[in-house]
C-alpha cells in the first residue's frame, strides 16, 4: 500500500489524467492519502528589478492565489468521492527537482504523474518534468500517456 501518493498538477487537462488512476488505486485500496503538488514558477520582470517601487509579491500573491483556488477546487471533488487529500503550492523554476525533492522531504511513496509522451527531437526542445521527476526520482513514479486517460 502506497501511504502517501504524489500528483504533481499544472492546471491542464493532460496533468489530470493521473487523477483517474489515482482514483483507481484508492478504489482498490491501494493509497492512504493523495496530495495535490502544483509548482508556481514566477516570471520575473528584470527590467522592472531597476524600479526602486518594484514589489515581486505584487507578482507572487496571485500566482499562489490561483494555484492554491484551483488545487483547493480539484481537492473538493477527489474528497467527494471519499479520497483523503492535501494541497500544496510551491515556488520553483525547476518543476522536475522540486517535485522530487518535495517527494523526498515528505516521505512520499508513490509519484503519478502525466506525460506528454513525447520523443526524439520533440522532447529534446521541448524538455520534460515528467522524464526529469523519473530520472531523478528516488520513489517509485507511475506515469500516464495520453491515450491512457479514457479509465
Amino acid at each position: 500500500m502506497y501511504q502517501k501518493v504524489l500528483v504533481p498538477l499544472d492546471g491542464s487537462d493532460l496533468a489530470e489524467c493521473a487523477l483517474s488512476h489515482l482514483k483507481s488505486l484508492v478504489k482498490d485500496g491501494s493509497v492512504g492519502e493523495a496530495i495535490l503538488l502544483n509548482i508556481v514558477k514566477i516570471d520575473i520582470p528584470w527590467a522592472e528589478m531597476k524600479n526602486a517601487n518594484f514589489n515581486i509579491n505584487a507578482l507572487r500573491e496571485p500566482l499562489f492565489a490561483a494555484s492554491k483556488k484551483y488545487l483547493s477546487d480539484v481537492a473538493e471533488r477527489l474528497s467527494a468521492q471519499g479520497i483523503k487529500v492535501k494541497t500544496e503550492s510551491i515556488e520553483a523554476n525547476r518543476s522536475a527537482e522540486k517535485i522530487n525533492e518535495y517527494a523526498q522531504e515528505n516521505r512520499i511513496d508513490l509519484v503519478i504523474l502525466a506525460t506528454h509522451g513525447y520523443t526524439g527531437f520533440k522532447k529534446l526542445m521541448l524538455g520534460s518534468v515528467a522524464s526529469g521527476v523519473l530520472s531523478q526520482s528516488h520513489v517509485p513514479v507511475l506515469l500516464i500517456r495520453p491515450e491512457a486517460c479514457r479509465i
